[in-house]
């Protein structure tokens, strides 16, 4: 009998290890590399940025902001830029897409650099790096070029909870057993 209800307590941990998913959002991992072919300052320099899916649709051009989780980290010239260093942070920076797929991110650190395809529409992110003055996106020198790469989505808190209660009922019954 004592079997039969540590199978059903081990069956409604697998339960919500696995039904506990409110939502299919997942936060996404990219890293980037700049190639500053150009410029006072050529070289190669590295960042990454995640942000939170649940309200892509991959439908048309969609934009990912600070509000969507969207968080930067790029080491330029022995400094370590954020989101907050933007200059119109919060509604700045964001990730565009294009039917789902990255077209990248546009983000601008005044006196610094800017990253994306066209200084003229800085709501649309791109491959182009640039070179800036003040914040005066008319200033925008490119000097090189970035490029994205994916990395593997972070689970679901939920998941990992459920998953760590079921392992250590697991366990208990393993133990108790003996």
């Amino acid at each position: 009998m004592k079997l039969a209800s540590y199978f059903g307590i081990a069956t409604f941990a697998v339960a919500i290890c696995v039904g506990a998913k409110p939502t299919q959002a997942a936060l996404v991992n990219y890293g980037f590399s700049v190639d500053a072919t150009s410029g006072d300052n050529p070289g190669q320099y590295y960042g990454s940025f995640q942000y939170e899916d649940s309200t892509l649709t991959g439908i048309g051009e969609e934009t990912l902001g600070v509000s969507n989780g969207l968080a930067i980290a790029f080491d330029y010239l022995g400094t370590r830029y954020t989101e907050t260093s933007d200059f119109d942070y919060p509604l700045s920076p964001v990730v565009s897409f294009t039917n789902g797929n990255l077209l990248g991110l546009s983000y601008l650190v005044e006196d610094q650099f800017f990253i994306g395809d066209d200084p003229g529409n800085p709501n649309r992110g791109g491959t182009k790096f640039s070179s800036i003055l003040s914040a005066d996106l008319l200033s925008a020198t490119e000097v090189g070029r970035v490029s994205y790469s994916k990395g593997q989505p972070v689970p679901e808190p939920m998941t990992l909870g459920g998953s760590a209660i079921a392992g250590v009922m697991g366990l208990c019954l393993k133990r108790k057993k003996k």
